[in-house]
């Protein structure tokens, strides 16, 4: 009895703070924004490029929403995909621009928990979903690298041979993951008190296709925003380097990293204001907007609950 007082009163305090800590990293990420360079990026393309870019953001995240989909196939819960694909839209917004620990992770546990999912099952939704991402990763990164898609500087310590072997050693992990889910007999570990099964092999592929494919988009959006003399396979594999240096800098959305590779890699290449504003239309029509898209959705979903809430207390009546 003591035990369920203090989860109920550490499930509130949890809620208190999260919901203090989203207005305060909106103000911050607002009062970072040059909102006047900003505008400026936008107002050097047509409305035309725009949209079309805006619609290969969108294309993006309707795909990561789907891993939620795929999460729901492999957990075997029995929520509506008009209940999965809002929550997994408005957590990757957040996930992107304030870090996994919001987004993916904590508003997860928030979204899923107040539709009535438990603890283990979002637990495992998020796990796979991170897998997913990653794994897509591996495939397609390894890939680009391993084919030499990518020339670093000189001066670089890793150097283009040495990528090009962490490319074929990525590529290997992910086919070894795709093995193991396709042929092993032990499907199912423990570790503690948490439970790993591996997916199904047809689930993998469908895993790897679909981060592989959300992180080319993502790529191409930047693309869409260059000029058109560039190398696609290029943009994408520094995209792809200059993700994994956000993740080890830790920094939220990547701020300074994105730009501070894309600017190394493609010097001599491209006008340093001319990457400059493609970055800022990058992050405004990736970022900024979906994020803006979410902040409403999360509203209107902390409404429902609160109404689906209330009509289960009218339901019942007094106890």
């Amino acid at each position: 009895m003591a035990q369920q007082r203090w989860l109920r009163w550490g499930k509130r305090l949890f809620t208190l703070l999260f919901l203090l800590l989203i207005p305060v990293l909106l103000y911050f990420l607002a009062r970072n924004l040059d909102w006047n360079e900003v505008k400026q990026s936008l107002q050097a393309y047509s409305p035309a490029s725009l949209t079309v870019g805006l619609g290969l953001a969108l294309c993006s995240f309707m795909l990561f929403s789907c891993y939620d989909l795929l999460g729901r196939a492999y957990t075997g819960h029995h929520l509506p995909v008009r209940q999965v694909l809002p929550v997994a839209f408005v957590c990757y917004a957040f996930n992107l621009n304030f870090t996994t620990w919001v987004g993916g992770v904590a508003l997860r546990y928030r979204l899923y928990g107040r539709l009535g999912l438990d603890t283990a099952t979002i637990t495992r939704i998020i796990s796979l979903g991170i897998l997913t991402n990653w794994v897509g990763y591996l495939a397609l990164a390894g890939t680009v690298f391993a084919l030499r898609l990518v020339k670093l500087p000189a001066n670089w310590a890793v150097g283009t041979t040495g990528l090009q072997l962490i490319g074929v050693l990525m590529v290997l992990l992910a086919l070894t993951y795709l093995l193991a889910c396709a042929f092993a007999r032990r499907r199912t570990w423990r570790w503690r008190d948490h439970e790993i099964t591996l997916p199904s092999w047809r689930l993998a592929l469908l895993q790897v296709g679909m981060g592989a494919s959300n992180w080319a988009l993502m790529a191409a959006l930047i693309y869409w925003l260059l000029p058109d003399e560039l190398f696609y396979p290029s943009i994408l594999g520094i995209l792809l380097i200059s993700c994994v240096a956000g993740v080890i800098a830790h920094v939220p959305a990547g701020l300074g990293v994105l730009e501070t590779v894309f600017l190394a890699l493609l010097h001599g290449q491209l006008g340093q204001g001319t990457l400059v504003a493609a970055l800022l239309g990058y992050r405004t029509l990736y970022y900024l907007i979906p994020l803006l898209l979410a902040l409403v959705a999360y509203l209107v979903l902390e409404k429902r609950a609160k109404a689906m809430r209330q009509q289960v207390k009218t339901d019942t009546g007094p106890l």
